[in-house]
């Protein structure tokens, strides 16, 4: 009897073991393309916890910045190099505080004067606010300023292999194809892949993508594009993501099995990528600052490395 039961044991324990070891892989595969996809900021306590405690679209510091600015949110990629360069230029100029969340948000944000993501609430005025041209043109009352320094065009990201074959996006329009689609609401990006869609194949692809498809839910409206489509994506909830082509250059870049469909010329739009100073910019200089920045050889470089247009 001694013996059974402690044959029971043994099996009841390797059953425990194997359980929490298949739980604990099973979690670590989930977010194993969690966000922040950028290098976080040194600190002496990091509470980072994919899946939990992860907020990617706030960065740098929030107490007394000496900068802050509002990045249309699919510019997430380029904001360690820009940040990195500023600062050497302008080392005086050490807290930076920045997000990326989609434009807008970020509009609703400046009119409202504040933000609340989880239990924090957040009530800084940006320095200078970066979207397109139109969102940008827009809001023109409310800069001092304007400029134009970087575009960008349409893709199609799909995962590694491309298993649903996509070749344009006359593809999405299938029921067997489940696509990530940016809400028009706040993208300027979803207002701008519907005009694609027109192009491609009329009012007839438009409706399909998206009034039929969203209603069968084989179309995905997003709320934060530029985090959420390729997650999906990477995670196999989506089969095709219309993007612009810096998110798949990034994907692609840091290693995830991800790859691009082209959108031929006569199907593509161009994005014109605008920054504004804002007439009430709580720290003036830096914000001029700034944008001579961003409109440098410099800062361009940069937006090239992660797939934008430059002039």
């Amino acid at each position: 009897m001694k013996i059974v039961s402690g044959l029971r044991y043994t099996i009841v324990l390797l059953f425990i073991t194997v359980s929490t070891t298949t739980n604990i892989k099973a979690q670590q595969d989930l977010h194993r393309y969690d966000p922040p996809w950028n290098t976080p900021p040194k600190s002496s306590v990091e509470f980072t916890i994919k899946g939990i405690n992860n907020v990617p679209d706030l960065y740098g510091d929030i107490v007394d910045p000496q900068l802050v600015v509002f990045f249309a949110g699919n510019q997430f990629m380029c904001i360690d190099d820009l940040l990195e360069g500023f600062k050497k230029r302008h080392p005086h100029i050490e807290r930076i505080f920045a997000e990326t969340l989609p434009p807008g948000i970020l509009a609703k944000q400046i009119e409202g004067e504040s933000l609340t993501i989880g239990n924090l609430r957040i009530t800084h005025k940006p320095d200078v606010y970066t979207a397109g041209k139109s969102r940008i043109d827009s809001m023109a009352n409310r800069f001092s300023r304007i400029e134009t320094y970087a575009y960008n065009k349409l893709s199609l990201m799909v995962p590694k292999g491309n298993p649903k074959k996509i070749k344009s996006l006359a593809d999405l329009q299938s029921k067997k194809v489940r696509v990530s689609m940016p809400n028009p609401v706040w993208e300027g990006i979803g207002r701008q892949i519907e005009v694609a869609y027109k192009k491609a194949g009329g009012e007839a692809l438009h409706q399909t993508v998206m009034q039929k498809k969203v209603t069968d839910g084989s179309t995905f409206l997003t709320r934060i594009h530029h985090r959420e489509s390729p997650l999906r994506i990477l995670l196999g909830n989506s089969d095709v993501a219309p993007v612009w082509t810096s998110e798949v250059v990034y994907q692609k870049m840091i290693g995830n099995p991800v790859e691009e469909v082209e959108v031929p010329q006569e199907h593509n739009i161009k994005s014109t990528y605008r920054a504004g100073r804002l007439k009430n910019a709580p720290r003036p200089e830096a914000a001029d600052l700034f944008i001579e920045y961003l409109i440098s050889d410099e800062a361009k470089a940069i937006y090239k490395k992660y797939g934008f247009e430059i002039d």
